[in-house]
Protein backbone atom coordinates (compact mmCIF):
# COMPACT_ATOMS: atom_id res chain seq x y z
CA UNK A 1 0.00 0.00 0.00
CA UNK A 2 1.29 3.65 -0.89
CA UNK A 3 1.31 5.94 1.68
CA UNK A 4 2.03 9.80 1.03
CA UNK A 5 3.61 12.00 4.28
CA UNK A 6 3.24 15.63 3.97
CA UNK A 7 6.61 17.07 5.24
CA UNK A 8 9.70 19.53 4.68
CA UNK A 9 12.86 19.63 3.37
CA UNK A 10 14.44 18.98 6.34
CA UNK A 11 12.65 15.39 6.19
CA UNK A 12 15.37 12.35 6.37
CA UNK A 13 13.89 10.34 3.50
CA UNK A 14 13.58 13.03 1.61
CA UNK A 15 17.25 14.54 1.46
CA UNK A 16 17.99 10.78 0.69
CA UNK A 17 15.80 10.64 -1.99
CA UNK A 18 17.37 13.66 -3.52
CA UNK A 19 20.96 12.32 -3.23
CA UNK A 20 19.57 9.78 -5.73
CA UNK A 21 17.80 11.55 -7.94
CA UNK A 22 20.93 13.81 -8.08
CA UNK A 23 22.84 10.66 -8.99
CA UNK A 24 20.83 10.16 -11.64
CA UNK A 25 20.57 13.55 -13.20
CA UNK A 26 24.35 13.91 -12.79
CA UNK A 27 24.16 10.91 -15.39
CA UNK A 28 21.43 11.78 -17.39
CA UNK A 29 22.55 15.91 -17.80
CA UNK A 30 25.89 15.52 -18.50
CA UNK A 31 27.82 18.68 -18.77
CA UNK A 32 24.53 20.62 -17.94
CA UNK A 33 24.28 18.99 -14.69
CA UNK A 34 25.75 21.64 -12.26
CA UNK A 35 23.87 24.51 -14.23
CA UNK A 36 20.53 22.68 -13.29
CA UNK A 37 21.68 22.01 -9.86
CA UNK A 38 22.39 25.63 -8.57
CA UNK A 39 18.64 25.92 -9.21
CA UNK A 40 17.37 22.82 -6.90
CA UNK A 41 18.58 23.85 -3.02
CA UNK A 42 16.54 22.76 -0.75
CA UNK A 43 17.17 24.90 2.05
CA UNK A 44 13.63 26.12 3.53
CA UNK A 45 11.22 23.46 1.34
CA UNK A 46 8.01 23.49 3.19
CA UNK A 47 5.71 21.62 1.01
CA UNK A 48 7.41 18.27 0.80
CA UNK A 49 5.73 14.56 -0.30
CA UNK A 50 7.11 11.29 0.88
CA UNK A 51 5.84 8.21 -0.62
CA UNK A 52 6.32 4.72 1.19
CA UNK A 53 5.39 2.06 0.05
CA UNK A 54 5.79 -0.88 3.28
CA UNK A 55 7.09 1.26 4.96
CA UNK A 56 10.32 2.15 2.39
CA UNK A 57 10.82 5.53 1.27
CA UNK A 58 10.25 4.93 -3.10
CA UNK A 59 9.31 8.53 -4.21
CA UNK A 60 9.04 12.31 -3.49
CA UNK A 61 8.40 15.71 -4.53
CA UNK A 62 8.37 19.43 -3.90
CA UNK A 63 6.84 22.64 -4.36
CA UNK A 64 7.67 25.77 -3.74
CA UNK A 65 5.46 29.61 -4.30
CA UNK A 66 6.58 31.05 -7.40
CA UNK A 67 4.11 33.98 -7.28
CA UNK A 68 0.86 34.27 -6.02
CA UNK A 69 -1.28 32.46 -7.67
CA UNK A 70 1.77 29.58 -9.00
CA UNK A 71 3.83 27.01 -7.67
CA UNK A 72 7.01 25.21 -9.17
CA UNK A 73 7.28 21.75 -8.78
CA UNK A 74 10.77 20.89 -7.88
CA UNK A 75 12.62 17.77 -7.05
CA UNK A 76 10.39 14.93 -8.18
CA UNK A 77 11.77 11.65 -7.95
CA UNK A 78 10.75 7.78 -7.90
CA UNK A 79 13.25 5.20 -7.10
CA UNK A 80 13.97 2.52 -9.85
CA UNK A 81 11.88 -0.31 -8.26
CA UNK A 82 8.89 1.83 -7.92
CA UNK A 83 8.74 3.31 -11.25
CA UNK A 84 5.27 2.38 -13.74
CA UNK A 85 3.47 1.30 -10.54
CA UNK A 86 1.71 4.57 -10.00
CA UNK A 87 4.11 6.14 -7.51
CA UNK A 88 4.77 9.12 -9.33
CA UNK A 89 1.09 9.77 -10.81
CA UNK A 90 -0.34 10.06 -6.79
CA UNK A 91 2.88 12.14 -5.75
CA UNK A 92 1.95 14.48 -8.26
CA UNK A 93 -2.20 14.88 -8.10
CA UNK A 94 -1.52 14.99 -4.18
CA UNK A 95 0.94 17.73 -4.50
CA UNK A 96 -1.82 19.67 -6.84
CA UNK A 97 -4.52 19.27 -4.42
CA UNK A 98 -2.29 20.18 -1.80
CA UNK A 99 -1.51 23.34 -3.97
CA UNK A 100 -4.90 24.01 -4.54
CA UNK A 101 -6.02 23.91 -0.87
CA UNK A 102 -3.48 26.94 -0.22
CA UNK A 103 -5.35 28.95 -3.12
CA UNK A 104 -2.76 28.22 -5.69
CA UNK A 105 -4.63 28.77 -8.94
CA UNK A 106 -1.22 27.23 -11.40
CA UNK A 107 1.62 24.96 -11.38
CA UNK A 108 4.76 25.02 -13.57
CA UNK A 109 7.97 22.87 -13.75
CA UNK A 110 11.11 22.34 -15.40
CA UNK A 111 12.73 19.26 -16.65
CA UNK A 112 15.46 18.85 -19.09
CA UNK A 113 14.49 17.54 -23.16
CA UNK A 114 17.07 14.30 -22.43
CA UNK A 115 14.19 13.09 -19.32
CA UNK A 116 11.96 11.90 -21.80
CA UNK A 117 10.18 9.62 -19.46
CA UNK A 118 9.29 12.96 -17.43
CA UNK A 119 8.82 14.66 -20.53
CA UNK A 120 6.06 12.48 -21.36
CA UNK A 121 5.09 11.85 -17.54
CA UNK A 122 4.09 15.42 -17.29
CA UNK A 123 2.02 15.56 -20.90
CA UNK A 124 0.14 12.68 -19.50
CA UNK A 125 -0.70 14.29 -16.56
CA UNK A 126 -2.05 17.17 -18.58
CA UNK A 127 0.32 19.88 -18.16
CA UNK A 128 1.30 21.44 -21.17
CA UNK A 129 4.54 22.91 -22.80
CA UNK A 130 4.87 26.97 -21.81
CA UNK A 131 8.14 29.27 -23.15
CA UNK A 132 10.80 28.49 -20.69
CA UNK A 133 10.63 30.99 -17.35
CA UNK A 134 12.89 32.67 -15.21
CA UNK A 135 16.55 31.16 -15.34
CA UNK A 136 15.63 28.40 -17.94
CA UNK A 137 15.22 31.46 -20.44
CA UNK A 138 17.18 30.72 -23.58
CA UNK A 139 18.08 27.17 -22.08
CA UNK A 140 17.72 25.12 -25.49
CA UNK A 141 18.11 21.79 -22.83
CA UNK A 142 15.19 22.50 -20.52
CA UNK A 143 11.23 22.28 -21.45
CA UNK A 144 8.83 24.03 -19.27
CA UNK A 145 5.21 23.30 -18.09
CA UNK A 146 1.97 24.52 -16.93
CA UNK A 147 -1.31 23.27 -15.48
CA UNK A 148 -4.26 25.07 -14.23
CA UNK A 149 -4.83 23.36 -10.77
Amino acid sequence: MLELIKTNSENIDFKNLVIKLDRFLKITDGDDHDFYNQYNGLDNIKHVLVAYHDKTPVGCAAFKPFDNNTVEIKRMFTTEAARGKGVASAILKQLEVWAKQLNYTHSILETGIRQIEAVNFYKKCNYQIIDNYGQYKGIKESICFKKAL
